[in-house]
């Protein structure tokens, strides 16, 4: 079977915004404690971070990592994450039910960020706490000196401001299992007014209210129409989430998902140009999609700590989701819809990062490794930047209970000009052959094709661990072929690619 695929220079959805490619780190199990910092590890900086795991970091090139939460910052005091170690309060984290430490805070996470080249997104509690404590931490976080928490951050050992641009209004404020869960007017006015208050202080701040936690939700998207009537004249991005799961373990409906994740963006889409019109505004509001993976390979084996069957123990193993080759395949159908969906969707962060349903895992005082699914996203982050190209397609599918004829090859593109570069990235989700992908390269001038890397396995719940971190890896293919403007090459079945294309 053949996919045909055309792209041609003119036809283009928008300038990818590279932060896209951002991460996700909230004070849940090991993602922060063991994850990125252990103080007795070998391999441990000044700080405490471990150096293995910031080096890994450091290669996905994520430019901004979101902070601490998730639903974890809606009963946190950031005050707590301040001052002297031994004098920090431990704290019962009651999204999690675990014990809360407070030895990493604000401090430690910007000096971490600033070791492995990346900004800071800091989420906001509006669910225990509200428009004071968000503005004193603001003001602590950004403000040079001459005020009260300025001040207090100066004495704490930060004498110039950490300047950051993004924040979060919030964590999922629509859903019941949030502390201080609220209704869409309720968190629509509180939102509104915290974000006002935010821009007296610096109009330049960017800051994202919280759209629906996931596309089933019962108050979607009416949500969404609610919210952002309180909050569209203050706001410059709505958050979006989803996770990916497939406990039936039905490969094609897995594979599938991003048909659901498409709609799911294009719904919300839809309802940001409906208030902006009765708004009559010239304003545009965009997607931040700050929380996306897998997640179900855990689920079971977290149930007695999630329930509090476990007392309040300190960064224990939770959401630890050991990710399979089937999982690469479904990582790179997501990132693809990100791509053909650039020009709504601006900002993104996979959840999470370290250990807790992430691409990089550790052994408290061992090795850390790459998982499965660190390689999709090391090459998008590292090749899907520049303009995103609208493909044609004409591409056989498969009918499944997320759409029917969903096509066989997931593919996009993206035109790196400066650098003089098209990335194409494939996933072939036929199940048992090869397809053929006949690719149309036109309006580029002379081309060569400079690298085809493959992800396939011949197991579907293939994983790479400690003692084989390499069991699932890219590997460079040859036989691809471009004949003037024709790329022909074949992509077996249940498999992942990166093709990347030199253009004059």
């Amino acid at each position: 079977m053949k996919a045909a695929v055309t792209a041609y220079k003119g036809y283009t959805i928008s300038r990818i915004d590279h932060r896209v490619y951002g991460a996700f780190l909230e004070h849940l199990g090991r993602a922060v404690y063991g994850g990125i910092y252990e103080p007795d590890h070998p391999t441990a900086d000044a700080d405490g971070m471990r150096g293995d795991v910031a080096e890994m970091v450091r290669e996905l090139n994520v430019p901004f990592v979101r902070y601490p939460g998730g639903n974890f910052v809606s009963a946190y005091n950031w005050e707590d994450g301040i001052g002297p170690k031994d004098q920090r309060p431990a704290q019962l984290d009651l999204a999690w039910h675990t014990t809360e430490s407070n030895q990493v805070g604000v401090h430690e996470f910007a000096a971490w960020c600033d070791t492995v080249g990346t900004e800071m997104m800091l989420a906001l509690n509006l669910g225990s706490r509200g428009l004071e404590e968000a503005r004193n931490f603001v003001e602590y976080v950004n403000h040079p000196g001459g005020s009260k928490w300025s001040d207090m951050r100066r004495k704490n050992g930060r004498a110039e401001p950490w300047d950051v641009k993004l924040w979060c209004l919030g964590n999922e404020m629509d859903g019941p299992w949030q502390i201080g869960h609220k209704t869409a007017d309720e968190y629509g006015r509180l939102a509104e007014e915290t974000a006002k208050a935010l821009r007296a202080f610096d109009p330049s701040l960017e800051l994202i209210v919280c759209g629906s936690s996931h596309a089933n939700m019962p108050t979607f998207p009416q949500w969404e129409a609610t919210v952002l009537e309180h909050t569209y004249d203050v706001v410059d991005h709505i958050s979006l989430h989803m996770y990916f799961r497939n406990p039936e373990k039905n490969t094609g409906d897995y594979l599938a998902l991003n048909e659901k994740l498409d709609a799911y963006i294009g719904t919300v889409a839809g309802v940001i140009s409906y208030v902006k019109a009765k708004k009559r505004s010239k304003k545009d509001i965009t997607i931040c999609f700050d929380e996306w993976n897998v997640w179900y390979h855990s689920n079971e084996q977290d149930r007695k700590i999630l329930e509090g069957r476990d007392g309040w123990p300190e960064a224990p193993p939770l959401l630890e989701d050991i990710y399979n080759f089937e999982d690469v395949l479904q990582v790179g159908c997501i990132l693809n819809t990100f791509i053909r969906r650039s020009d709504v969707v601006k900002l993104a962060a996979i959840a999470q990062l370290v250990n807790v349903i992430a691409p990089i895992m550790t052994e408290t005082g061992g090795s850390a490794w790459r998982q499965t699914t660190f390689f999709p996203f090391f090459f998008a982050s590292k090749y899907g930047r520049g303009n995103a190209l609208h493909l044609l397609t004409d591409c056989p599918g498969y009918d499944c209970v997320h759409g029917d004829n969903v096509p066989y090859v997931d593919v996009a593109g993206v035109h790196d000009e400066e650098g003089g570069f098209v990335t194409f990235f494939a996933v072939n989700r036929n199940q048992t052959e090869a397809m053929e992908l006949d690719l149309t390269v036109a309006g580029f001038g002379s081309a060569r094709i400079v690298e085809h890397k493959m992800i396939r396995h011949d197991s579907l719940e293939a994983v790479n661990t400690a003692d084989k971190p390499d069991e699932v890896a890219p590997q460079d293919v040859e036989g691809a072929n471009l004949d003037g403007e024709r790329l022909s090459a074949n992509l077996p079945s249940l498999s992942y690619h990166m093709i990347r294309v030199a253009v004059s």
